[in-house]
């Protein structure tokens, strides 16, 4: 695990280009709303991208969805469930978008379609890659911090592995007032880190992460709260660093 941490931290210095959003529908705007500037930003001159559907059980009605909204931002969108060689369509893609659902859906599927090493190489390579929820998730390490049920099981958790620390999307906050007794959010993710050493960013809604050049930035209009091993969570404010 240690040597899979150092290559995860020689990739993000390759010069990846990432946008891992936490949720793609922010309260009171509609899908992709709140993230359209940094998603213009982000794609520079890239025309078209590659949606990646496989989060949600219907693929072509979330093609649709991605396309109808990206069509409104002026980029062009083929969806990869609908590609006769989808290897072959990642490695012609300009870049890719991955959509949020049920992560272990997704995984499974990346796991099926033959698609994590070829996604991998090709963000390596310098190709954009962006992700909300799930999408966010797969981009890390493993899919251990995610919130969903594994409603399939997928070969293994371990993912892309573009990042070199865990993403906890749609983070929330104890609510100090709750008479409920369950586990928050926070101490779910201590726990984790009693069993594992990767760091977690806890992205609350309406935050994303930019990667560029090998620096990782806080984004968009909410703190993150970061959790090290050994070490209190603390916050992260929008347009600082990420560093471990």
């Amino acid at each position: 695990m240690i040597l899979f941490i150092r290559e995860m931290m020689m990739n993000i210095e390759r010069g990846m280009h990432l946008l891992l959003v936490s949720n793609s529908t922010l309260y009171g705007s509609g899908y992709l709303d709140h993230a359209e500037r940094e998603i213009r930003d982000f794609l520079g001159g890239v025309r078209a991208l590659l949606f990646v559907p496989y989060a949600l059980k219907d693929r072509s009605g979330y093609a649709a969805r991605a396309r109808e909204r990206l069509g409104r931002m002026g980029y062009g969108v083929a969806s990869v469930h609908e590609a006769a060689d989808p290897r072959q369509a990642v490695e012609s893609a300009e870049a890719v978008f991955t959509g949020g659902g049920n992560t272990f859906r997704l995984l499974k599927a990346l796991y099926d379609f033959d698609l994590l090493d070829a996604i991998h190489r090709r963000v390596q390579a310098g190709m954009p890659y962006m992700g909300a929820s799930a999408g966010s998730n797969v981009a890390c390490p493993t899919i251990r911090t995610t919130n969903d049920m594994p409603i399939v099981e997928p070969p293994s958790l371990r993912a892309l592995g573009l990042v070199p620390f865990q993403i906890n999307p749609h983070y929330v906050d104890p609510d100090l007032n709750s008479k409920g007794m369950a586990e928050t959010r926070e101490e779910r993710l201590l726990q984790f880190l009693e069993e594992n050493e990767t760091p977690v960013v806890g992205l609350r809604e309406g935050a994303m992460l930019r990667v560029e050049g090998g620096v990782a930035t806080l984004k968009g209009v909410s703190d993150a709260r970061i959790f090290r091993r050994g070490q209190p969570p603390y916050e992260l404010q929008p347009g600082s660093r990420v560093e471990f």
